[in-house]
């Protein structure tokens, strides 16, 4: 079974707060994203792997740990992961961004890929997959079932706030894949809004209704 990882950080939690008032502007709203979003990625990135290199400083040549593997690929679920994509660059520059837009189909019920765009080769990469909700869980479900049928092995998966209804399913369908949380929310309500959440996170981004 995965782990869930939920992050109390005081600066966390403190700008997540901010982002639940209705009050909030749409300004505000996509800075704090941006900047929980970096402050999760620090936790997200613990575990990565380090290397011992030689380096010549100024004062003389020692050993010190860089990272083993430059190649990392954050994934936003279209379309309010974007907002979440500039908080992790500035944290890893140097990494690649993949696109994945999925609907769902009216009649069948089943997801439809309208857009997909990866990184050459990304599959060997370390995949980390970013939406602000975790609700019902069918996104990320949908979203990481597609990245496997490519050949990705190595997904996480970082949200703000989940339901323990989307915890639970994305468990139960990929329990090879970490979740990592600012928030755990109480419940869905009969229109599978988070509660007490934050609305919908994607209008408060782009401010559309």
């Amino acid at each position: 079974m995965s782990e869930v990882h939920v992050f109390d950080h005081p600066l966390i939690s403190d700008k997540l707060t901010r982002m639940r008032r209705a009050s909030t502007p749409t300004q505000e709203f996509r800075l704090l994203l941006k900047e929980i979003s970096e402050l999760m990625g620090y936790e997200v990135t613990r575990n990565f792997e380090t290397q011992l290199v030689t380096v010549e400083t100024p004062v003389s040549t020692g050993t010190f740990p860089m990272l083993k593997e430059n190649f990392f690929t954050i994934v936003p679920i279209l379309r309010a992961g974007l907002g979440m994509v500039d908080g992790m660059l500035e944290l890893m520059p140097f990494a690649h961004v993949g696109h994945i837009g999925l609907s769902r189909d009216e009649t069948t019920h089943q997801p439809v890929e309208y857009y997909y765009k990866m990184p050459e080769n990304f599959e060997d990469s370390i995949v980390i997959v970013v939406d602000p909700m975790l609700a019902t869980g069918g996104s990320a479900v949908d979203a990481i079932d597609s990245l496997k049928k490519r050949g990705c092995k190595n997904i996480r998966l970082m949200n703000l706030v989940a339901a323990p209804e989307g915890i639970k399913l994305v468990q139960e369908k990929h329990p090879d894949v970490d979740i990592y949380v600012a928030a755990i929310d109480e419940c869905l309500n009969e229109n599978a809004y988070i509660v007490p959440g934050l609305g919908d996170a994607g209008d408060r981004i782009f401010g559309t209704k």
